[in-house]
């Protein structure tokens, strides 16, 4: 247990230190307290009635400070965190608004499962819900992940939604 405790440190310690998006992206790991911390709080606010929205989740499991609805994230994170049109373990998936979707989504990716898939945590997919670990397939024609299908349910994946891009969870270098 303190051999691995060790290691996860180690990890955690070099993903601090990465300089540039790939170096980050090379030692990116999802952080697995804010994660629990973001579902015990949509639990939370669930048992009260609360509306859970993918907002607050994804700030909260992601460590990304970004204030005001989903669709205006990509414009805040200029400047002030990094960000790539890659996705990165640990990053904010930033969905541009759609006439479905008029205020955006915003998820954390979870897994890098392959070049074209990914996984993601998120919140309100399915209403007042926390959906982890659902697919992600990359279907833009340039693999750049400017546009996704999501799985909506296990196996099932829905229509085509814009991607703005993905949020790291640490400021740029100045």
């Amino acid at each position: 247990m303190r051999g691995r405790l060790a290691a996860i440190s180690l990890l955690l310690l070099g993903a601090a230190c990465a300089h540039s998006p790939q170096q980050a992206a090379d030692k990116a790991v999802l952080d697995l307290e804010l994660r629990q911390m973001a579902i015990h709080e949509a639990q939370a606010k669930r048992a009260r009635g609360v509306r859970v929205w993918c907002v607050p989740f994804a700030r909260m499991a992601s460590g990304v400070e970004i204030r005001g609805n989903a669709n205006t994230w990509w414009g805040k994170a200029a400047g002030v965190f990094e960000r790539s049109r890659a996705p990165q373990v640990g990053s904010v998936m930033a969905f541009a608004a759609t006439g479905g979707m008029p205020m955006g989504h915003v998820a954390v990716v979870s897994e890098i499962v392959d070049d074209r898939t990914i996984r993601i945590d998120h919140a309100n997919w399915h209403r007042n819900q926390v959906s982890l670990g659902m697919g992600v397939i990359d279907v833009s024609d340039n693999n750049d992940w400017s546009r996704v299908r999501v799985e909506t349910y296990p196996g099932a994946y829905g229509k085509v939604y814009p991607i703005n891009g993905f949020i790291l969870p640490e400021a740029p270098d100045a």
